[in-house]
């Protein structure tokens, strides 16, 4: 897999393969402009995990990894599998996740 190739998914589409290890996929039905969002809010939370550990600053560096659960849990690679959740269920996760994230 290349950085512009998608990875590969399993046949129910419920996960990705990457490098032989199975990763729970996004939730599809996130749009792509909040997806976008979320992963901006994820990136920037590992910077600061990596930052806080370079500064030896634990406290920092658990409200990163904080910010890390949110975002994946919103995305729907954590938490309750979206496709075990409503519409209404899948769109309150991630809603509630950027309201968290965008504070």
């Amino acid at each position: 897999m290349t950085r512009n190739t998608p990875p590969d998914r399993t046949p129910d589409g419920h996960y990705v393969v990457i490098d032989g290890r199975r990763w729970r996929a996004t939730d599809p039905s996130v749009p792509e402009d909040v997806g976008a969002r979320l992963r901006s809010h994820l990136m920037a939370a590992r910077r600061a995990i990596a930052a806080a550990r370079r500064a030896q600053d634990p406290q920092a560096e658990s409200a990163a990894r904080a910010r890390v659960q949110t975002a994946k849990v919103a995305l729907g690679e954590r938490g309750t599998p979206w496709w075990e959740q409503s519409d209404a269920e899948r769109q309150e996760r991630w809603r509630n996740g950027l309201a968290v994230l965008d504070q």
